[in-house]
């Protein structure tokens, strides 16, 4: 049986199988918008005060709140999925503790 196993595997090996190719990405068309997470938005004062002034899409802004979260160590240390605001993280969430599911909803709130 060693030899059946061995004589498989090497025909895996060989490359017999043809390689997938990646599929292409479509680009708008010149005029169109950017879809929803690419449109730049304007935070909202209180989150200005963690992601700064200027308009920027949703992901940036998620991860420069992840980055303020990070440097200024607000992770539970015993459940990293659970945030510990601080007095800015506050002003945009409404309270003490959100988890890293429940952010979004509340930063959602806050780009206009």
């Amino acid at each position: 049986m060693a030899t059946k196993a061995a004589s498989k595997t090497s025909e895996k090996a060989s490359g017999d199988a043809e390689p997938v190719k990646a599929k292409k990405v479509a680009k708008p068309a010149k005029g169109h918008k950017p879809n929803a997470l690419q449109q730049p938005l304007q935070p909202s004062a209180e989150l200005a005060a963690v992601v700064g002034e200027e308009k920027l899409a949703r992901g940036e802004a998620v991860s420069k709140v992840w980055a303020y979260i990070k440097e200024n160590k607000l992770q539970n240390p015993k459940d990293g999925r659970e945030i510990l605001a601080d007095d800015n993280l506050q002003k945009v969430f409404g309270k003490d503790k959100v988890t890293m599911f429940e952010m979004n909803k509340y930063l959602a709130q806050h780009l206009k």
